[in-house]
């Protein structure tokens, strides 16, 4: 494995790969903005792009796109006195007047414009002297906050230069960690614990490809052992960044994933171990082709689907489900119950399968997938894999041996945003 040339295929596969449709979008808010406020058919004045497409952290399955729109200060005078709510609704108006046919909402501080795959959050604002906003609140009343973006993006910046341009690479390869293990981390609780992280260390200071294995690795470690907190401090400016769900063994079970493979680094088959931490975009060791394919594969169909050629994947809310096991109508035990036990199934029981945790708000869908793994799915040809639209409820029943797998996904304007993933491991001779 070409530890250096394997690592940048993969951050060229996290690439977002819409900026010129997202640039036009930015550009076209802007103008109407601008024509309204400002009398200028401008597409890039009083705007600034923000979060993390605007840190230059965000991969290709971002959801989130923020902006602030700077408004003039005279404008000021109209809405300062209660008038947050009055405020936001005349920005979302003056959006709606571009993009009619578009869902939009006002939404606490922000104007949220919803397209099918991904939704821009406008922020209207005033700017200081000194580069902070002064922004609208609509809850509890209406207030007045301000925030400092531009501080954010310079800390990110100067970070990043400093550390050998190490800083916004291991942001994006976090960021494909938390969407493939559907860890609950908003965009900038992750720059700012990467940001915390590369400031405490010299280790990669002078370093770069070659060593971002060593670099995940050691990374992983921190973030597992980060002490029970409920928030880190954003880079530059300061603000309070809340931790909703704690992280840490999921970034344990990875780093141990990652001493696995770079144990297997120099076997032919080490990146299926990295796509085990990363998924998919981490790019395979080789590609098969007909003549390299195993005969096997001739014997059995591949009907494994992914979640990611359906919707864009950008986890924000967290998700656990479980199963109950039957025999019969008796109830025995839970599923993650005897895993934790490292105990295993054996054929012909019942699985109810549950979203017992589920924190996605609003109206939203559920999908389910079952994968059958192991030569005797094989020999069967009962792999599954295929991804379905359901409910809260999934009834299935314990078959044959195998490492099997049930995945859950929410799915929330065309994005998934949560997911989770349980095994199933079934043999001859299971406790159950």
């Amino acid at each position: 494995m070409n530890v250096s040339q394997t690592f940048q295929d993969f951050l060229n596969n996290l690439e977002v790969d819409n900026k010129e449709q997202i640039s036009k979008r930015y550009g076209e808010i802007t103008r109407v903005l601008n024509q309204k406020y400002r009398s200028s058919d401008s597409k890039t004045s009083n705007s600034l792009q923000v979060g993390s497409y605007g840190r230059y952290t965000a991969i290709k399955s971002i959801s989130d796109l923020d902006m602030i729109y700077i408004l003039p200060w005279a404008e000021y005078e109209r809405f300062k006195d209660g008038r947050q709510s009055a405020l936001l609704q005349e920005v979302k108006k003056t959006i709606q007047s571009r993009y009619q046919n578009t869902n939009m909402r006002g939404d606490g501080q922000v104007v949220v414009i919803s397209f099918s795959n991904y939704q821009i959050e406008v922020l209207p604002a005033f700017e200081f002297e000194d580069g902070s906003f002064y922004y609208p609140d609509t809850n509890n009343g209406g207030s007045w906050k301000t925030t400092k973006p531009r501080e954010e993006k310079k800390a990110i910046s100067e970070l990043h230069s400093s550390k050998n341009n190490n800083l916004r690479p291991l942001c994006k390869m976090l960021r494909s960690w938390k969407n493939y293990h559907g860890v609950a981390m908003g965009g900038l609780l992750i720059d700012s614990i990467a940001y915390n992280y590369l400031n405490s260390t010299t280790e990669y200071d002078d370093k770069s490809y070659t060593y971002y294995d060593w670099m995940t690795r050691d990374f992983l470690k921190y973030l597992s052992e980060l002490q029970n907190t409920n928030h880190v401090f954003a880079p530059g400016s300061n603000q309070k960044v809340y931790i909703k769900k704690k992280f840490q063994t999921k970034a344990k079970k990875a780093h141990n994933l990652v001493l696995e493979a770079i144990d297997a680094q120099e076997n032919k088959n080490a990146n299926q171990k990295w796509k085990k931490i990363f998924g998919r975009d981490f790019p395979s060791s080789m590609k098969v082709t007909t003549e390299s394919a195993d005969t096997s594969m001739l014997s059995w169909r591949n009907t494994e689907e992914f979640i990611e050629d359906m919707f864009n994947v950008d986890i924000r809310y967290d998700l656990t489900i479980d199963s109950e096991v039957k025999s019969d109508t008796v109830p025995l035990t839970n599923l993650l119950n005897m895993l934790l036990k490292k105990e295993t199934l054996s054929p012909n029981y019942n699985l109810i399968f549950k979203i017992i945790d589920n924190e996605t708000p609003g109206k939203y869908d559920i999908y389910w997938k079952v994968l059958n793994r192991g030569e005797e799915a094989k020999q069967r040809d009962e792999i599954r894999g295929q991804i379905i639209k359901g409910y809260k409820i999934k009834n299935e029943t314990t078959k044959f041996s195998g490492d099997h797998v049930v995945e859950c996904y929410i799915v929330k304007n065309n994005i998934v945003v949560a997911k989770d993933r349980v095994h199933v491991p079934i043999d001859e001779k299971g406790k159950y």
